[in-house]
């Protein structure tokens, strides 16, 4: 296992000093001038190669997670919103001038089916697998939706994730002697991350995948601590505080900078001011709450607050001037199941460049 990373990749220090106070206002703040002096950085990086964002799959999600706070003092009609999962392949350059596939959020969909959460609520719904399909139909696998790219297995570089949760690693990475789908992929994975999915406790383990990295050769893992720029126009910076290991995605693309992670469920959870949900809106008012946290597990519900204005910061406004560029890997969307379910603004599926093959 690897604790250095690559040549090819630079280390990114501008965050490093900007949670040192104890006072919490402090350090927001700190934060946040941080991440506006890094996103005039990186408006001047050239745009990766290639972007493309697929759906993956719907799922039906807590909305007293998705939300969290929102609605401890009001009533909601149904107890579940719908959050879509994407997959995002990126092509790159890295500071050796190579060209590099990246993989974020390559979710085995059968194999997350074993996280304890969505395990018990399958069971508790007792739904016939027809209708499991209606409550959470699939659009893509991983595989269906790299070879509408193009890309083959073998040119993907790395896969990563903003964290491990659902996640099972052995379908891409391989065990023992086989290589996994992904026979030159390496995971690159926060350290906090990867040594924390050893020694979890309950509230953590109920969203894990149990196993889901058993056996996996070290040798396939990258681990790194901090932020670090992978090439040109491309970044992995630590939000820590949905989980410990957090990081986003932030990617230069044509419409500016997309961060990439599931610290907020979309637009409304990063931007609630403006949310057409009066709920969202109304929490927002009286409380001041610049972001809405997605707190499944809130291991560090300060640090996640402080994360998301970072990345809201880091990704500027969107094509809505009302919302950031923030492309939610799990994005609230509404569905027909859920008639209640409001979206103020979709960042929905994206496309930039042309994929190298």
């Amino acid at each position: 296992m690897s604790l250095q990373i690559p040549a090819s990749m630079q280390r990114i220090t501008d965050f490093d000093n900007t949670r040192q106070s104890p006072l919490p206002r402090e350090r927001l703040e700190a934060t946040r001038k941080a991440a506006l002096a890094f996103h005039e950085r990186f408006m001047d990086e050239p745009k990766v190669l290639f972007y493309k964002s697929i759906n993956l799959i719907r799922v039906p999600y807590p909305t007293w997670y998705g939300y969290s706070g929102v609605y401890a003092q009001s009533a909601y009609r149904f107890p579940f919103i719908h959050i879509l999962n994407r997959l995002f392949v990126i092509q790159y350059r890295d500071f050796a001038g190579e060209v590099k596939t990246l993989l974020f959020s390559p979710s085995d969909i059968d194999g997350n089916r074993e996280t304890p959460f969505f395990k018990r609520l399958v069971e508790k719904l007792h739904l016939p697998k027809s209708a499991q399909d209606f409550m959470a139909p699939t659009y893509h696998s991983v595989e269906s939706a790299l070879a509408s790219t193009g890309i083959r297995p073998e040119q993907v570089d790395y896969i990563s994730y903003d964290h491990l949760h659902t996640q099972d690693l052995r379908k891409w990475l391989g065990t023992g002697a086989n290589k996994g789908y992904f026979p030159n992929a390496k995971l690159l994975v926060h350290e906090q991350e990867w040594a924390s999915t050893s020694a979890l406790i309950p509230c953590q383990a109920d969203w894990y995948c149990p196993h889901g990295i058993d056996g996996v050769n070290t040798s396939r893992i990258i681990q790194f601590t901090g932020s670090i720029q992978l090439g040109r126009g491309v970044a992995l910076v630590h939000t820590l505080g949905h989980t410990e290991g957090n990081h986003s995605l932030v990617a230069r693309v044509k419409d500016g900078i997309r961060v990439t992670s599931e610290n907020g469920v979309g637009a409304d959870a990063y931007h609630p001011i403006n949310s057409t949900i009066n709920a969202v809106r109304r929490y927002a008012q009286a409380t001041g709450a610049e972001v809405i946290l997605n707190g499944n597990t809130l291991e560090g519900s300060n640090d996640q607050y402080i994360s998301m204005v970072m990345e809201k910061t880091i990704a500027g406004a969107s094509v809505n001037p009302d919302y950031p560029n923030c492309a939610s890997s799990s994005e609230a969307t509404p569905y027909w199941l859920v008639p209640q379910q409001q979206s103020s603004f979709l960042i929905g599926e994206a496309e930039f460049g042309k994929a190298i093959v």
